[in-house]
């Protein structure tokens, strides 16, 4: 399989949110020309704005492109947009390339390498890490499944979105590494919001315990990029709770599957559950901070 080009390779980009926004943006800069589809047009704009052309379905976006990349909500969506009547495999040509970059179910990613194998087509699963900030600065963590000649010929335009890219294995192999990513990040979550709300009560100056506790081992990136943002009482979206909530569950039913323990994971699934609950499903992970307070009678 040919290395793509810059000026020659046509992408496609199915979700233009948060994250699919900048990364397919960055990949624009680069020289990729690009046909995008979003069911709401207006968060396709700014691509539109920068040279993208919109198509009314995945179909029509696949039929366009070389490569066709997806970052969506939820399996149900990855299904539709991938295998759906008009979804991406429908329009594709042999030869095109499926990228799956939502977090999404390891079996749903080995069902959509299969179904493309039959129609001549290759499909990688591609979930990342690194959230609204790592999309906006090119510096996201992708975790890869799939065959590996077609992913040496498509690494360029991971490049223009990440710094950290790494092959993980067969098709389900990178949705499995987000899952492991997901459940280390649910523990570091719960801790940190914890660990501010404690503080707070104490009457500590937040800002001032910041200069302490984030250059020793209690040190992460949660707390260098939600930390400020829990203490300035801004709440929205570099992550959605409820996309949150979807990965713990599906990690959930995979050590299920696998016949493993995971207590510390179904606590804290349950505690976004309650966050939810409270109405802050569209709100930002940090969001967890509210559902403490909420339980420890404390008002904003």
């Amino acid at each position: 399989m040919n290395k793509v080009e810059p000026g020659k390779t046509k992408i496609g980009w199915i979700g233009t949110g948060v994250m699919g926004r900048w990364m397919c943006q960055h990949a624009m800069t680069k020289g990729y020309a690009a046909t995008v589809y979003n069911r709401s047009k207006d968060k396709a704009q700014p691509l539109i704005d920068a040279g993208a052309m919109f198509a009314a379905t995945p179909k029509e976006v696949a039929a366009q492109s070389d490569i066709v990349f997806a970052i969506v909500g939820f399996p149900k969506d990855v299904r539709e947009v991938f295998l759906g009547t008009d979804g991406a495999l429908a329009g594709s040509k042999p030869g095109t390339v499926l990228v799956d970059m939502t977090t999404s179910e390891p079996a749903l990613a080995r069902d959509i390498y299969a179904a493309a194998k039959t129609k001549g087509v290759h499909a990688v699963d591609a979930p990342v890490s690194g959230g609204d900030v790592g999309a906006k600065n090119a510096a996201l963590s992708i975790m890869i499944g799939g065959d590996k000649e077609v992913i040496d010929a498509i690494s360029p335009l991971f490049e223009t979105m990440g710094k950290t890219i790494v092959h993980q294995g067969p098709a389900g192999a990178g949705q499995h590494t987000k899952m492991v990513n997901q459940i280390l990040i649910s523990g570091n979550m719960i801790a940190l919001c914890e660990a501010l709300l404690y503080g707070h009560k104490a009457g500590l100056s937040m800002e001032t315990v910041m200069k302490s506790v984030s250059v020793g081992a209690a040190g992460s990136k949660a707390l260098e990029v939600l930390g400020p943002r829990i203490l300035k009482g801004d709440f929205e979206p570099g992550f959605y709770v409820e996309h949150f909530i979807k990965d713990m569950g599906i990690a959930l039913a995979e050590a299920e599957r696998m016949g493993i323990a995971l207590p510390g994971l179904g606590l804290v699934k349950q505690l976004y559950e309650s966050v939810r609950a409270l109405g802050y499903g569209r709100k930002g992970t940090q969001a967890l901070y509210l559902a403490l307070e909420a339980m420890s009678g404390i008002k904003r």
